[in-house]
């Protein structure tokens, strides 16, 4: 029963524009953050829980398989967008999962305008994309060390290309 109570809060685009305008008509404040999430680690969980403390409700959205492809490179992703994103509703901060198939985050946040949008600290505010769409934007300080890069390098060293 809870695998199909965490799949009712991965939703399309549309239904999470419906709810996100019903929960800021009932005065709640609507956070989002948005990325590639293909190995969650300490440094994601840090900036959901961070996020969700600016807010009611935080909203993730995540690049879809062919975006993340695009950005990342043919080797990537590691982990498919329908299991991130189980992944990621799983975490206690998270109130919904949203999977984009662009680039850039700017037409979902068009659609969705939420209240607040949270990126990581290596972003300088004149590059953070949609923020024309929201009321404030945040910036979260990374982690030292904690990002899919290093865990990837670090993996790749312990191990190198055995399975």
């Amino acid at each position: 029963m809870k695998y199909l109570e965490s799949q009712s809060r991965v939703l399309s685009r549309k239904e999470l524009q419906v709810k996100i305008r019903k929960l800021q008509k009932d005065g709640k404040k609507v956070v989002f953050t948005n990325g590639c999430f293909d190995l969650i680690h300490t440094g994601h969980t840090s900036l959901f829980k961070r996020a969700k403390s600016l807010g009611d409700i935080l909203v993730v959205a995540i690049n879809s398989d062919s975006s993340l492809s695009y950005i990342k490179g043919s080797k990537r992703p590691l982990i498919g967008e329908k299991d991130r994103a189980e992944l990621i509703i799983s975490l206690r901060f998270v109130d919904y999962v949203v999977i984009f198939n662009e680039e850039t985050p700017r037409e979902i946040l068009s659609e969705l305008r939420p209240d607040i949008l949270v990126k990581g600290g290596d972003y300088e505010l004149s590059e953070i994309i949609g923020k024309e769409y929201v009321k404030e934007v945040y910036r979260v300080p990374l982690l030292k060390g904690k990002s899919t890069t290093s865990l990837i390098g670090l993996i790749l060293d312990r191990y190198g290309s055995r399975g």
